[in-house]
C-alpha cells in the first residue's frame, strides 16, 4: 500500500485477533505500531508474539482518564499518530429478553462509547500535526437484524453513524471510515459457535468460507493509505457476501 511506510499507527484491541493481524500488516508496511488493550496478560503475549512493535499500552476505552494517558504515551513513544485503528470491541451472545442491563452497558460503553472517545483524543493528537486516519470498526451487524446480538447490533450501528459525523467535522485533515465485517474466525467468534455452527454459516457465503483475521487487516491497511485519499465518511462491508441478498440469497 502506498504512504503507509513510517506512519505512526495505534491499533486498539491490538492483543487480540484482528488487532494482532492488523498489527503485523502495518509493519510489513513499514509503519510504526503501538498495540492496546486493556488485558494486561494478552497485552505481554501480543508484544512477544509480535516483534517490531514501537510500544504496548495497557488502556481500557471506556475509561476517559486512561485514554488520555494512553495518547500521552503515544505521543512519547512516536512524537505523534497518523492512523487510528479504533478496533476495540466485545460480544455478549444472548436472547433479547435475557440481556441484563448490566450487559446492554457494558456492551454499549466498549463498542460505541470507546469508539467515541479514543476517536475524539487520537484527533486531537493528530490535528497538532498534519492531520490524519481513523478507521473505526463496524460490523454487518450494524446493516441488518440478527438474532442474539441486540446490544452488540445497537452499538454497531452507532458507530457506523458516529464515523458519517466524524468525517463530517474532522475533514480536511483526518479521513475517517468504518469497515464493517460479517463472521470473522476470530477467537471471540470461536469460543461462541461450534464447529457444527461455523460449517452451517460458511456454506451459506458465496465465498463458502468464513473470513480470517487477516482479511480485514488488509481492508483496515487500504483505508488508512495513500490509495483510498479520496474516501472518507464511507462504511466498507466485508463479509464473504453475506448480507448481499438478505435471507432470500441463504441457501
Amino acid at each position: 500500500m502506498q504512504g503507509l511506510a513510517g506512519k505512526r499507527v495505534v491499533i486498539t484491541g491490538g492483543a487480540g485477533g484482528i488487532g494482532m493481524a492488523t498489527a503485523r500488516r502495518f509493519l510489513d508496511e513499514g509503519s510504526q505500531v503501538v498495540i492496546w488493550d486493556h488485558d494486561e496478560h494478552a497485552l505481554t503475549g501480543a508484544s512477544d508474539e509480535i516483534p517490531g512493535l514501537s510500544g504496548s499500552i495497557r488502556a481500557d476505552v471506556t475509561d476517559p482518564e486512561e485514554v488520555k494517558a494512553g495518547f500521552a504515551e503515544v505521543g512519547a513513544l512516536m512524537n505523534g499518530l497518523d492512523i487510528l485503528i479504533n478496533n476495540a470491541g466485545i460480544s455478549i451472545r444472548h436472547p433479547f429478553l435475557e440481556i441484563t442491563p448490566e450487559e446492554w452497558r457494558r456492551v454499549i460503553d466498549v463498542n460505541l462509547n470507546g469508539i467515541f472517545l479514543v476517536g475524539r483524543a487520537a484527533a486531537e493528537l493528530m490535528l497538532t500535526g498534519d492531520g490524519g486516519v481513523i478507521v473505526n470498526m463496524g460490523s454487518t451487524n450494524a446493516m441488518t437484524g440478527y438474532h442474539y446480538y441486540a446490544d452488540y447490533n445497537a452499538s454497531k450501528a452507532g458507530v457506523v453513524e458516529l464515523t458519517r459525523s466524524m468525517a463530517l467535522e474532522l475533514g480536511p485533515k483526518i479521513r475517517v471510515n468504518v469497515a464493517c465485517p460479517g463472521f470473522i474466525l476470530t477467537p471471540m467468534q470461536d469460543a461462541e459457535y461450534t464447529p457444527d455452527m461455523k460449517t452451517a454459516f460458511s456454506s451459506r457465503l458465496p465465498l463458502d468460507r468464513l473470513g480470517s483475521p487477516e482479511d480485514v487487516a488488509s481492508l483496515f491497511a487500504f483505508l488508512a493509505s495513500d490509495e483510498s485519499s479520496f474516501i472518507t465518511g464511507q462504511c466498507f462491508i466485508i463479509d464473504g457476501g453475506e448480507i448481499a441478498g438478505g435471507l432470500a440469497s441463504q441457501r
